[in-house]
């Protein structure tokens, strides 16, 4: 019986002392990618192609379905009385089809214009994904936290101006004088590329 106590209480010591070891080797990062691409070469260019996105496209197809809703309306309107009850139906439904588009316009064009923010993000994105990854390799993070999902963390570090560093972009003098003072080294990162906008 001694001798299963002396290996229990064994065997929970070395657990311990495992999970203590585990324990000071966590590394823990907070990185928020939308303070990258603030930064980003060429950014700006996408609230100018949304814009013309908006005024080109939708803007059209909103004035073509109001025009088409107004045409089959007064077609509607005139033959109606002519129309037997199968094809006033068929109409009927069509008209109130396109009526329903035209009253959730704003949703519907709310949601092609985040498709669109997000088709023209993607490249700034996989940009800064691949920096990140290479920070996180290099540097060995165990975990990495948005700043609003982390409350606390008593060993923490800020990646966003290790990422900048590797991203080798044009930064404000304020951040390159804030990597230089960590000490990080800005050699080894991805080569500078020009504004990745798609159209």
């Amino acid at each position: 019986m001694k001798k299963a106590i002396v290996l229990f209480v064994a065997l929970g010591l070395s657990i311990v002392m495992v999970g203590a070891t585990m324990a000071q080797n966590i590394k823990i990062g907070i990185f928020d990618e939308q303070n990258v691409l603030a930064l980003m070469p060429g950014i700006q260019k996408v609230d100018t192609l949304l814009n013309q996105y908006m005024t080109d496209s939708l803007n059209v197809q909103r004035d073509y379905a109001i025009s088409e809703f107004k045409r089959k309306d007064s077609i509607y309107k005139a033959d109606s009385a002519r129309m037997n009850s199968s094809m006033k139906s068929i109409m009927q439904k069509d008209l109130a089809d396109q009526f329903a588009k035209l009253q959730n316009w704003q949703q519907y064009q709310n949601q092609m214009m985040q498709q669109k923010q997000q088709q023209l993000l993607q490249p700034y994105y996989d940009i800064i994904g691949k920096a990140f990854q290479t920070v996180m390799a290099e540097q060995k993070y165990n975990y990495v936290f948005k700043p609003d999902a982390l409350l606390y963390a008593e060993k923490s570090e800020e990646l966003t101006l290790r990422v900048l560093a590797k991203m080798k972009i044009p930064l404000p003098k304020e951040l390159e004088d804030q990597i230089k003072a960590l000490g990080i080294s800005t050699s080894g990162g991805t080569t500078p590329s020009k504004a990745p906008v798609k159209h």
